[in-house]
């Protein structure tokens, strides 16, 4: 897959304002998105050898690798404007201290934020992917 994905838990309301914040951020329009529920999420992963998908994990195919937790967030603000991309300072923390802080809030998620389900314009639907199609 030769484009940027976010892939993010469909049924939490944190995940769904997390790919809003993004919409509303991001530089340019290349970053597809993708609930893990889709049928596009269950054949990516399995075609990267993956056949259990951890629905608390935020992913991130940065079209030449999959990126989890804290590494799959910092590179994801490559592709948001400033001053949001100043948080790629965080690549100087060890990543088991990021993945810490990570763990922390992906358990506390669905009460972070309760559910929440935006529609995206027409532009934006085109970029959500739930076919099979890989």
């Amino acid at each position: 897959m030769n484009k940027p994905i976010i892939f993010y838990d469909g049924d939490c309301g944190f995940c769904n304002k997390t790919v809003q914040f993004v919409l509303n951020n991001e530089k340019n329009r290349e970053i597809h998105f993708c609930a893990l529920q889709s049928e596009f999420a269950k054949t990516f992963f399995l075609q990267l050898g993956i056949s259990e998908i951890d629905m608390s994990t935020f992913y991130f195919w940065d079209t030449k690798q999959l990126n989890q937790r804290s590494a799959a967030a910092l590179k994801v603000l490559n592709y948001l404007r400033f001053p949001f991309q100043l948080g790629k300072i965080g690549w100087i923390v060890p990543r088991f201290m990021r993945d810490g802080v990570y763990s922390f809030i992906a358990k506390r998620r669905t009460r972070l934020a309760s559910k929440f389900c935006a529609l995206p314009t027409k532009e934006q639907a085109l970029r959500f992917l739930s076919q099979s199609t890989v």
